[in-house]
């Protein structure tokens, strides 16, 4: 490491200096909050499974994928014993399910990431709000948002390990191939995680949508907009789903006074 691990101090900082109005900054840096808050729920979650391991079937989700029947839910109508599985583990946070990670994650990156993952999106409003009309993003340019923040961060002498959650969250992981397939107007690279702290950034950012007014999405509602862009989409998904488990979304459009999508 090289370059500079914020506080939190030092991030909510950032986001009032890039902010263009108080309308920016109340709709971005509040997702940001959400999505961390997000965040820590998953990851407590899966440091919860991981220290649990000694007392689940050895290799037994990972090697069948058969969550149902290690659940003790018979797929086809033939009763099963139940056996201990993730899916038996008390929820953690209000997350439920989930299967255990290959290691312990870092339970305190992620959470900075998550705060800063869309501070690139300041860049790409269309109107910012100050004239008291809807604020409203720059659909065409919107998909650049990661890339920029990643820049942003990198020049504010962030350290690369930090400014990677900006550049590496967008959809369930954008490829190469999507990119030149899409012609989306980014260099063509990999916008992929490129561990589990940032997977884990990503998966939680698709939870809560800023679009105006923000919203709460669950699994299944974003599992819907994920097929838009192919079945393969939807699926890569549905699989991240079955490997982080489910937050309580209802719970937090609640708390937070935004709907929800279900």
């Amino acid at each position: 490491m090289t370059g500079i691990i914020p506080t939190m101090d030092q991030i909510e900082e950032l986001h009032r200096k890039l902010a263009p109005s108080d309308a920016a900054y109340d709709l971005i840096h509040t997702h940001c909050v959400i999505i961390a808050r997000i965040t820590r729920q998953l990851v407590h979650r899966q440091n919860a499974l991981y220290m649990r391991r000694c007392t689940l079937p050895f290799d037994a989700v990972e090697r069948t994928g058969d969550y149902a029947t290690l659940a003790g839910e018979p797929s086809d109508g033939e009763a099963r014993p139940r056996v201990e599985t993730p899916l038996a583990v008390p929820a953690t946070d209000g997350v439920t399910g989930g299967i255990v990670p290959p290691r312990y994650i870092d339970a305190n990156q992620p959470v900075l990431g998550a705060l800063l993952h869309d501070i690139g999106t300041y860049r790409v409003l269309k109107n910012d709000g100050s004239n008291g009309e809807p604020l409203t993003f720059d659909g065409p340019r919107y998909v650049q948002h990661g890339l920029i923040g990643y820049d942003l961060l990198l020049n504010e002498g962030y350290d690369e390990s930090i400014a990677q959650y900006a550049r590496n969250h967008t959809g369930v992981g954008l490829t190469r191939d999507a990119v030149v397939s899409q012609g989306l107007p980014l260099p063509p690279d990999d916008y992929v995680p490129m561990n589990l702290e940032q997977e884990v950034v990503m998966v939680a950012d698709k939870y809560h949508s800023k679009s105006v007014p923000p919203k709460f999405l669950t699994a299944g509602a974003y599992a819907r907009k994920a097929a838009r862009f192919g079945d393969d989409n939807k699926e890569q998904w549905l699989e991240l789903v079955r490997k982080y488990g489910e937050p309580d979304v209802p719970a937090l459009a609640e708390e937070y006074h935004m709907r929800l999508v279900d």
